[in-house]
């Protein structure tokens, strides 16, 4: 197993229930530590380029407006196989498919309200990373 760097995004609607700590203790007992880390509040411009993967989706609108509503917690984790640790440990997408424990079954509030972010690939983990952190910034 390789380790790993991926990227983590606490959600709105997470950060506006107070939810950061519980989440990224979550992360830490999985085995994940936290290597950079920051409050920021998200134009719907900025949220617009992050998931311009998604731009021709119908939830894009949707997604964009939601990721600008309230700040957001950006980090990354660094791990072995972080991405998939990442992964398991966030649950599925969506909420009532997520298994017990996991961060979306216990904090989601619903598909689109999800309460976290991550990476789905070294590739995308690394140009994700780079949206929002310097090198400077990794401090692992």
């Amino acid at each position: 197993m390789a380790t790993e760097r991926t990227l983590s995004i606490i959600k709105p609607d997470a950060t506006r229930r107070n939810l950061t700590g519980k989440i990224n203790a979550k992360f830490e007992d999985a085995g994940l530590r936290i290597v950079a880390q920051k409050r920021i509040h998200l134009t719907k411009a900025q949220a617009g380029e992050f998931y311009k993967v998604h731009a021709a989706r119908p939830f894009y609108d949707e997604l964009t407006t939601f990721m600008a509503s309230e700040p957001v917690v950006v980090q990354v984790l660094e791990g072995e196989s972080a991405i998939q640790k990442n992964r398991d440990v966030m649950g599925a997408t969506n909420p009532a498919d997520a298994a017990p424990g996991t961060i979306r079954a216990e904090f989601a509030e619903s598909v689109g309200e999800n309460s976290v972010h991550g990476s789905d690939a070294p590739e995308t983990a690394k140009e994700e990373i780079s949206f929002f952190f310097s090198g400077l910034e990794l401090v692992g």
